[in-house]
């Protein structure tokens, strides 16, 4: 992964011509940012390890595997959202103190058994994709802070193919779980954006949610079972299916972020590769109307594997891209479908039904196609638009089919709002990409024209959304996580009483607060 941006260097490209051009429409004069610093020129506190702390991690996991080289330093700095990409382009910079890459479960334990003995944060990391803020380098009481590096922990440990699941090491990526699944003729089918990067133990962390929902589900629906090793013993999970053995302990795992203990080994539900794959896009008169048919074909049931909704703005942005600047500058939204497995053309006549009522045109496979191929090279667009001084940034919420409308209202007027008091145009885009018989997602695209102290900026517009989302019956996440930038808001979704729950099971399996501190519960309710 690019250390300051997303995926492969090799594929880092410039802004599509068109969307150059729709800039000064949507956003006025953008002026082009200082170059970034280069890695070599960026500038790390010394290392906080003691030569003991040093010893003691190398009897851990092997001195090789234990790395306080300032680049590997820098590269575990963080996640992937524009805060901190934007850090990443600084030449001052805050890192863990050292990297370590245990190989098993084995390993991890003996990292815990160091840290807590010595008082050290560890901050687990998988494939480094987090968009929360919960990779941030956060000692909170100790004296030091390391990145697990979990990557070593890869490959398919076990197929039970009678029974239709698979154990994963928790640091294997999600292309190459696919990979090793699909030499057996299966396929995990779980596709988030960060689908390349990010690791199965991520996914179960951070309760993902991928592409293929609709007809997969997400990912925690996917988990049948799990491995974790915990600062005060490890445990595993998952005896049999349906069991009603007191309350599912499964459940505490995902979407714990690591302040828990160290998800190992998970096992997921698998299935054999679909068959037959079918595209269909639709367009839509506006995005009321496509939300209206999105919530016909969750309640009907049995529609596609993919269904996706984008906006008036997002529209308009995706044509530009492909050089359809004309098109981009007329009206309406659009439906991506995709069909994966058997009986594709019986759900594609119900799903088709459901949409032409409410207001859909077919538009044909060609836009759908489209989409599928440029899905996960979306993020590369977010640099070059860093790079030319755009600030681009996401964020997301659900909430049920009655109050989406609402909600949407409330967040563009936040967001547009916030940029409006320091003078800054915005455009603000939103899709529906997860889809449920109750209720959907909201994913929200931001693009402003920002000067001065963007992460400042940044960080006020993004309180004003959070707490419009919460007065608005939104939830704080619906797949991102909640990390160190949602945790201030956590109470006002669970309650005092369900802030007291999560509390009790952190001190009960990490009384000494080395995992992760900040994220999920700040760092006051932690003792």
């Amino acid at each position: 992964m690019r250390w300051n941006g997303w995926g492969d260097p090799a594929k880092a490209k410039d802004l599509p011509l068109a969307v150059r051009a729709l800039l000064p429409m949507l956003l006025g004069r953008v002026r082009k940012p200082d170059p970034a610093v280069e890695l070599a020129h960026v500038q790390l506190a010394p290392s906080r390890l003691t030569d003991e702390d040093h010893a003691a991690f190398c009897t851990a996991v092997g001195p090789e595997n234990v790395d306080a080289a300032a680049e590997a330093r820098i590269r575990h700095a963080g996640g992937r959202s524009t805060p901190d990409l934007l850090r990443r382009r600084e030449v001052h910079q805050v890192a863990p103190d050292a990297v370590l890459r245990p190989a098993d479960h084995a390993e991890v334990r003996a990292c815990l058994d160091v840290a807590v003995a010595r008082g050290i944060a560890v901050i687990p990391f998988g494939g480094g994709t987090s968009v929360v803020g919960a990779l941030d380098p956060e000692r909170g009481l100790h004296h030091a802070v390391v990145s697990l590096d979990l990557r070593r922990l890869s490959g398919l440990i076990r197929l039970d193919e009678i029974s239709g699941d698979a154990v994963l090491a928790a640091g294997t990526t999600g292309p190459e779980a696919e990979a090793l699944l699909s030499a057996r003729g299966y396929e995990l089918g779980h596709f988030p954006q960060s689908f390349r990067y990010a690791t199965i133990g991520g996914f179960a962390a951070a309760r993902s949610s991928g592409q293929n929902s609709a007809g997969n589900g997400r990912f925690d629906t996917m988990v049948t079972g799990i491995r974790v090793a915990t600062p005060t013993g490890d445990i595993e999970l998952g005896r049999s299916p349906g069991s009603a053995a007191g309350p599912d302990l499964i459940r505490i795992f995902l979407g714990s972020e690591g302040i828990f203990g160290v998800i190992t080994e998970v096992r997921v539900r698998v299935h054999p590769i679909p068959r037959d794959r079918l595209f269909e896009s639709w367009s839509f008169p506006d995005f009321a109307s496509g939300a209206e048919g999105l919530r016909g074909v969750a309640q009907q049931g049995g529609g596609p594997t993919v269904i996706r909704l984008s906006d008036e703005a997002e529209t308009a942005v995706s044509l530009a891209q492909v050089g359809r600047i004309g098109k981009a500058l007329a009206k309406g939204a659009s439906v991506v479908t995709v069909y994966e497995g058997e009986d594709i053309a019986e759900r594609r006549a119900r799903t088709g039904a459901r949409l032409a009522a409410a207001g859909g045109v077919s538009a044909g496979e060609g836009p759908a196609e489209e989409w599928r191929k440029g899905r996960f090279d979306g993020p590369y667009l977010r640099d070059s638009l860093l790079d030319a001084g755009v600030f681009c940034e996401t964020l997301e919420t659900a909430t049920t089919w009655s109050n989406l409308k609402a909600l949407r209202s409330a967040v563009e007027s936040a967001l547009k709002a916030g940029f409006a008091d320091v003078g800054a145009k915005s455009y603000v885009m939103c899709h529906v990409s997860h889809i449920y018989p109750s209720g959907a997602s909201l994913y929200f695209t931001v693009l402003a024209a920002l000067r001065g102290e963007p992460l400042r900026v940044w960080d006020a517009v993004k309180a004003r959304v959070n707490d419009a989302i919460i007065s608005s019956g939104g939830t704080i996440s619906h797949h991102h996580a909640v990390g160190r930038d949602h945790a201030p808001w956590l109470r006002q979704e669970i309650g005092e009483t369900g802030i007291r729950i999560l509390s009790a099971i952190k001190r009960e399996l990490d009384p000494a607060g080395v995992l992760n501190p900040g994220a999920v519960l700040p760092l006051e309710r932690m003792h």
